[in-house]
């Protein structure tokens, strides 16, 4: 586990070509499952995410490991209700990093309840909400873009 070497720093708009890249990768993209219609499309994605490093009701940090830019974590708000949503980069999965982020950003971010949702099959994000304290109350299905498929998601809560 790397945990003792994880900050977060409020994201910028040069951090936004590495969290671009991120979501190149296929498998993560698979487990993500709730993705942008096209998630090569550059322009779209760097225009939506300028937008939001300016909107007062999202709250984004950039995950960084000895310095090195590993993931991303924000709240974003819908119907007023607090959303939490984070992307590690797949290099730097299963080492405890989204585990030890969510629990700073925690910290960082007061509002309650906050909401988590997950597709049934991510179980690295399942566990990651599960340690940070979110309790699984739901299930729901959608369209999931990265698998061209309704599926079913799980929705956790912390209060």
């Amino acid at each position: 586990m790397i945990t003792d070497n994880i900050r977060l720093q409020p994201t910028v708009i040069a951090d936004l070509e590495r969290f671009f890249t991120f979501q190149l990768d296929k498998e993560a993209i698979h487990l993500a499952a709730f993705t942008p219609k096209d998630p090569t499309d550059k322009t779209a994605y760097l225009t939506k995410y300028s937008k939001l490093l300016n909107e007062p009701t999202v709250h984004m940090r950039t995950i960084l490991v000895d310095n090195v830019i590993a993931g991303s974590i924000s709240k974003f708000e819908i119907e007023g209700e607090a959303e939490i949503t984070y992307w590690i980069d797949r290099n730097f999965w299963g080492k405890g990093i989204g585990t030890t982020a969510l629990q700073q950003f925690l910290t960082l971010e007061s509002m309650r309840p906050i909401f988590g949702r997950v597709a049934f099959d991510n179980f690295g994000s399942q566990r990651v909400l599960e340690k940070g304290g979110f309790v699984r109350i739901g299930k729901d299905k959608g369209f999931a873009n990265a698998r061209q498929a309704e599926i079913e998601e799980f929705i956790y809560k912390l209060g």
